[in-house]
C-alpha cells in the first residue's frame, strides 16, 4: 500500500508541478502580449505611398506618425532653378525627382503653405521661405525641411523605413532623424 500511495503522490506532484509551468508560461505569453505595441500603432509607424501617377508641381500631402509629409515631383523647370548642392536633397525615382519632407517649419513647426507659381513655400506665422528642394531661402528657419526616414520599393516610397538612400543623406548632413 505504501508503494501504491508513494507513486500517487510522485503523480500529483509532477501533474501539479506541469499545471504551475503551463500557467507560468501563461502568464509569460500574457506580458509579452501587454508590452508589444497596439497594431494601430505599428501600422501608424509605416506609410506606403505609390508616386507612379504623382503630377509635375502638384503638391500631395499624405499623413505619418501625425505628422504632414509634403511631396512635390520636380518638373524640368523646377530642376532647372535648384541648385546643385541643394539637388542632394531631393530623392530620384522612376525617371523622376520628388521633394519629400516633413511639412513641419523648422523654426518653430508651423505648416508652410505651397505656393506652385513661384515654387516656393511660404511659413505664414514669421515670413520664412523655402525653395521647391525644401531649403531655406528666407530666414528664420534655421535648416531645410526634415526628410523623414524613406525606402524606396519601386514605385513607392515607405515612409517610416531607413533605406540606402536615407542613410546617405544623414551621413551627409543634409537632414536631421526625425
Amino acid at each position: 500500500m505504501a508503494k501504491n500511495e508513494e507513486g500517487r503522490r510522485d503523480f500529483i506532484g509532477m501533474a501539479l508541478g506541469g499545471f504551475t509551468a503551463l500557467g507560468g508560461i501563461g502568464a509569460l505569453y500574457a506580458m509579452k502580449r501587454t508590452w508589444d505595441p497596439l497594431p494601430s500603432v505599428k501600422a501608424a509607424g509605416f506609410t506606403t505611398i505609390d508616386l507612379k501617377d504623382a503630377k509635375d508641381n502638384v503638391l500631395v500631402v499624405e499623413k505619418w506618425r501625425g505628422k504632414p509629409i509634403f511631396i512635390l515631383k520636380q518638373s524640368k523647370a523646377m530642376m532647372d532653378k535648384v541648385k546643385d548642392e541643394d539637388k542632394k536633397r531631393l530623392i530620384s525615382m522612376d525617371g523622376g525627382h520628388y521633394l519629400v519632407c516633413v511639412g513641419l517649419c523648422t523654426h518653430l513647426g508651423c505648416i508652410p503653405g505651397y505656393n506652385p507659381a513661384e515654387d516656393s513655400f511660404l511659413c505664414a506665422c514669421h515670413g520664412g521661405t523655402y525653395d521647391s528642394s525644401g531649403e531655406v531661402t528666407k530666414a528664420p528657419p534655421p535648416r531645410g525641411l526634415d526628410i523623414p526616414p524613406f525606402r524606396i520599393d519601386g514605385t513607392k516610397l515607405v515612409l517610416g523605413e531607413t533605406g540606402p538612400e536615407y542613410e546617405k543623406m544623414l551621413a551627409d548632413g543634409i537632414t536631421l532623424k526625425v
